[in-house]
């Protein structure tokens, strides 16, 4: 099977935008590149961390709407796929990209990054006060001084830790909005479904394996996430498959029969008419249009 890639070559994509990096690790710059593929889904393959100077920007995170207005700070992890719905004329920011493997670096306990990583899935826009702001634009000029240094010889060290740093404080900053919502039975309930989904969509698209896992009939699943989100168990699970599917159909060099396998259909054609079911194009249209 050939590379899955990120359809944001980020080196790439800046053009003629002043960055500052060390190898692809990390990427550092000012000014978001307006040419950038954002009219389709695509998924991402590296952390991308922007503090929001002024403007606002919205969009959809793994079939979750996000709006980020300034002042704040929105992190999207490796492997989420993201559309762009809206970025204001005014908007302006500062970037930090950081591959998989220099985050994975960072924690390598699943453990110490899940917390994280669940508050940002819930959360990805944060907002932040004066002094909060203050704080995040100094941490990015301190990485941007170091980087520059080519010739220090641990410079890559020295980011890693500053880094780190900065992931422990955003820890702090994302926490707080998290635990002290007190969440009903119901939700909690929403909340494991699409979890669930999120991990065995690839490989299970009927909803008796969801019922089972969280103890419930189908029908009692489907009207629960009928009233809590509108839309039945089904369609969210639907949504997780085609979201995937037009990601790897856009933004990688994977061939239709690629993606089917990927997705775990036992047949292109099944494949095929499974995607036109539900976005009323075939694959190959959909990659062409």
């Amino acid at each position: 099977m050939k590379q899955v890639i990120s359809s944001l070559d980020w080196i790439g994509e800046l053009g003629n935008t002043a960055f500052d990096a060390i190898d692809n690790d990390i990427i550092l710059f000012e000014k978001m590149p307006r040419e950038s593929r954002t009219d389709y889904p695509f998924k991402i393959d590296v952390t991308t961390v922007i503090i929001c100077l002024k403007g606002k920007m919205e969009g959809v995170i793994n079939l979750k709407s996000y709006k980020a207005e300034s002042p704040c700070f929105t992190v999207i992890l490796p492997d989420q796929i993201l559309e762009h719905n809206y970025i204001s004329e005014d908007f302006s920011g500062l970037f930090i990209v950081m591959s998989k493997k220099f985050t994975d670096s960072l924690m390598p306990s699943a453990q110490d990054r899940l917390p994280l990583f669940l508050s940002v899935q819930d959360n990805p826009a944060v907002p932040l006060n004066e002094d909060e702001l203050t704080a995040m634009v100094a941490y990015f000029q301190m990485l941007q001084r170091i980087v520059k240094l080519q010739d220090h010889s641990s410079r890559l060290e020295v980011v890693r830790h500053l880094t780190l740093a900065f992931f422990y404080g955003a820890a702090y900053q994302f926490h707080p909005q998290s635990e002290n919502k007190k969440k009903s039975h119901q939700e909690l309930l929403v909340e494991k479904f699409l979890s669930l989904v999120q991990s065995h969509y690839k490989q299970q698209r009927g909803l008796d394996f969801y019922a089972d896992k969280l103890f419930l009939t189908p029908k009692h699943l489907s009207k629960v996430m009928k009233e809590s989100t509108g839309k039945s168990a089904s369609d969210w699970i639907d949504d997780y498959v085609i979201l995937e599917a037009k990601a790897l159909l856009k933004s990688t060099n994977m061939t239709v029969q690629q993606i089917s396998d990927e997705l775990n259909f036992s047949e292109q054609s099944f494949f095929g008419k499974y995607f036109k079911r539900v976005v009323g194009l075939s694959p190959r249209e959909y990659k062409g249009k």
